[in-house]
């Protein structure tokens, strides 16, 4: 089979021989993907990251020695490459061992499919073949060393956070795609223990997922997470998720609409949709926060933010594992600030002080 310079080449991490022949059957199968090799531990893995030269990795986490974990985080540190985590281990009821791959660097956690003949294993294996293929594309970028972070944010000499934040602020738009549940669970572990602004977070995640990731975030926040119906009211001391394939609107009386994304619809923005709401009623009393992601979902309406005066932040390219969603909006200009998660917590944390005195304030 003739063999273009467009091929999709594939690095292939687990130490079953079993399970590494059935996914370069796999591979083979599809005439865009091309093996680029096989490697059956952690160690190999990133060896194999730096020669081989793949625009993929299918990775599993239990392998001796270096495990999946550190293999993935090694390899984003080092030689930055798209990696799929492919395990048993990673079923949506197993919360734990998802948002630990996603927190090493992986762009996307795929179920290992059951043997072949098995009822569910064609729609897994064609959903793997879609990931891979996806992914592919995905410009991913070096992770920080963990002792690289800095261990608090950012400060100006007078003790509070350099960037002017303008007028008080009633609510915080947040937007996150690939890479996001990780920086979410930083800003939302760090907001300090007076934090009232109400949050409302649109996060691009798989069916099934939602609800295992609002339960993890819960675990590192003193916030109450919620996942709102249509009729609620945007409480004080919430942070709210938008249902998977659903839009969520805030009316001008500050109640939420909650309602399914039209299945014609040829570009799927529920993070724009959102930033676009909280533009039309908040005007320049809110903040809009665009994290990692692929795409170009939230710049538009980022920008509608910025322009009825709100602030608008977006996640720097140093800290972001895929900076597709905030370079898209640095291009339009929608961004007020670019900080990396630990200063975005500091800005937030300081407009929620602001706001506070200036309600105090007012007559």
């Amino acid at each position: 089979m003739h063999r273009d310079i467009h091929m999709i080449r594939v690095l292939i991490v687990d130490d079953s021989l079993t399970t590494r022949e059935f996914l370069k059957q796999i591979i083979d199968s599809d005439p865009r993907l091309q093996l680029a090799g096989e490697a059956k531990n952690g160690e190999e893995a990133v060896k194999m990251a730096k020669t081989a030269h793949p625009d993929v990795i299918i990775m599993d986490i239990q392998m001796p020695g270096m495990n999946g974990y550190e293999a993935t985080r090694a390899i984003m540190e080092k030689y930055p490459v798209p990696i799929i985590i492919h395990s048993t281990l990673v079923a949506p009821e197993q919360t734990e061992n998802i948002f630990k791959s996603m927190k090493a660097g992986a762009v996307a956690i795929s179920q290992k499919p059951p043997g072949l003949g098995h009822p569910d294993s064609k729609p897994l294996v064609e959903k793997l073949l879609r990931t891979v293929k996806l992914m592919s594309e995905v410009k991913v970028v070096r992770l920080l060393k963990q002792k690289e972070r800095p261990l608090k944010p950012r400060i100006d000499p007078s003790g509070t956070f350099a960037p002017e934040t303008g007028p008080s602020t009633q609510i915080i738009a947040i937007g996150a795609s690939t890479g996001g549940p990780p920086v979410l669970q930083t800003i939302l572990s760090n907001l300090n223990t007076h934090f009232a602004i109400p949050i409302v977070v649109v996060q691009h995640i798989a069916a099934g997922f939602l609800e295992g990731m609002v339960d993890w975030l819960s675990k590192t926040t003193h916030l109450s997470l919620k996942i709102p119906k249509t009729g609620e009211p945007v409480m004080n001391h919430c942070v709210y998720f938008a249902p998977e394939d659903h839009h969520i609107d805030i009316t001008p009386s500050r109640f939420f609409r909650i309602y399914k994304i039209n299945a014609t619809e040829n570009f799927r923005r529920p993070i724009s949709h959102l930033f676009s709401s909280v533009a039309a009623v908040y005007k320049k009393n809110a903040v809009g926060v665009l994290l990692t992601g692929m795409g170009n979902d939230g710049a538009v309406g980022l920008k509608e933010m910025k322009d009825q005066g709100a602030m608008t932040l977006v996640q720097d390219k140093a800290s972001a594992v895929v900076f597709g969603m905030p370079g898209e909006a640095v291009k339009l200009n929608a961004q007020t600030y670019q900080l990396n998660p630990h200063d975005i917590t500091a800005f937030l944390n300081k407009v929620s002080r602001e706001s506070v005195v200036q309600d105090i304030e007012k007559p």
